[in-house]
């Protein structure tokens, strides 16, 4: 099977795995962070197949998400095998998994991990994080606010939010985290300006 074939397949993969997801991390979330991470890897040079790919496949296993994040790392395997993929390109798309998310506080050694990072990253702040963060609060019984209770969406912007752009690695991806800051602070001063 070629790549754009595997992609496709992949593409597929993701849809099964996440379409009904409530909490802000659905289909449409890895559709955003594999065309970030593709766009991040033009810029970069970066492998395109391998950053798209993972992009697509960044939150299968995710503990957040799923009850058995070990069988689904395996079922993936599997879903890999059954796609033609490479032992050197499955063993990257696992690596990029096992270490782009920000609550394992680990950094990536690859380029390739680094963009899906960045792309991930991107993907929580602005517009459509502001959304996906009360998405994820409503799904979560979280209230939006209540002053001094550290578990509501709002306190989640300072715990998170506010902290991701110190910790992009590409120069491309520093540009547009720079932009989409900026909307969480606006965002975060009309909060605080109409909260009675």
């Amino acid at each position: 099977m070629d790549r754009n074939k595997q992609l496709d397949a992949i593409r597929s993969y993701a849809h099964q795995l996440f379409h009904n997801d409530h909490t802000g991390h659905d289909y449409y979330h890895m559709k955003r962070v594999a065309h970030m991470a593709r766009e991040l890897a033009i810029d970069e040079e970066g492998d395109l197949f391998i950053c798209e790919a993972a992009g697509w496949l960044h939150d299968v296993g995710d503990r957040k998400l799923f009850n058995d994040p070990l069988r689904v790392l395996e079922n993936m395997n599997d879903f890999l095998n059954s796609i033609g993929l490479n032992e050197d390109s499955k063993r990257e798309i696992n690596h990029v998994i096992s270490t782009i998310s920000f609550s394992g506080g680990k950094t990536p050694t690859t380029l390739a991990g680094k963009i899906v990072q960045d792309a991930d990253r991107l993907d929580a702040i602005g517009a459509i994080g502001i959304a996906r963060t009360f998405h994820y609060g409503g799904a979560n019984n979280q209230l939006i606010y209540k002053p001094d209770d550290p578990n509501t969406s709002i306190q989640h912007f300072y715990d998170k939010l506010l902290k991701l752009k110190e910790g992009i690695h590409t120069a491309s991806a520093r540009k547009i985290a720079e932009e989409r800051h900026n909307w969480l602070l606006e965002f975060l001063d009309q909060f605080h300006k109409e909260w009675i």
